[in-house]
């Protein structure tokens, strides 16, 4: 099984970022569970704006694209900015919006039987109205969002989120149920949505 972490935050590598810390303690818990893990930066490549797959030139997205088809399981970690995603966060979501009409091998939406999760830092309320958002979007783009599926590690963003008990175990609660989610789809995908 594979799994993508794309890192909203704003500040390019190798800034230090609080989103980043959280999210590595979900990913070394997806691999923990036997999940092959990909993480970049969205703020490292160059993604144009737009709601296309391919937008020419030095767009990075068509690669971003072939991870996204090529993983079951999706983790967007965003700060929360004024108690919205950061500007990347919803930049992401609108490229991956193309994905709604794309269709697979089988003719059914490209992100069915994927599963997705949310990783949110900042203040707890803008935190949580972020992440509603962002797991709003990926359903409807086509992703299954398990119970659980978004954490908020509250303290001080400069201790290491892995030190803190209550990270770790949501991160571990968010992992396990991306995982099971994901295996249950395997087993038995959805079905084809009426033409």
């Amino acid at each position: 099984m594979r799994a993508v972490v794309i890192n909203c935050t704003l500040k390019a590598t190798p800034q230090l970022s609080a989103t980043e810390a959280l999210a590595d303690v979900v990913a070394d818990s997806l691999r923990e569970r036997g999940v092959e893990v990909s993480a970049f930066r969205a703020a490292d490549l160059s993604l144009p704006s737009g709601t296309a797959t391919d937008m020419g030139g030095s767009d990075a997205w068509p690669g971003v694209h072939d991870l996204l088809t090529g993983a079951s399981v999706l983790l967007v970690a965003s700060p929360a900015r004024l108690g919205r995603p950061s500007s990347l966060a919803w930049r992401v979501l609108e490229r991956m919006s193309a994905m709604r009409s794309e269709t697979g091998e089988d003719g059914r939406p490209l992100a069915y039987d994927r599963v997705a999760g949310v990783v949110a830092t900042g203040e707890e309320d803008g935190a949580r109205h972020a992440a509603c958002g962002i797991c709003g979007a990926l359903a409807d783009i086509g992703y299954t969002i398990p119970g659980h599926a978004w954490i908020h590690a509250p303290g001080d963003p400069r201790e290491a989120a892995r030190d803190r008990p209550r990270a770790l175990r949501a991160a571990g609660a968010l992992a396990a149920n991306l995982v099971t989610t994901a295996r249950a789809l395997e087993a038995h995908p959805l079905e084809r949505p009426p033409s």
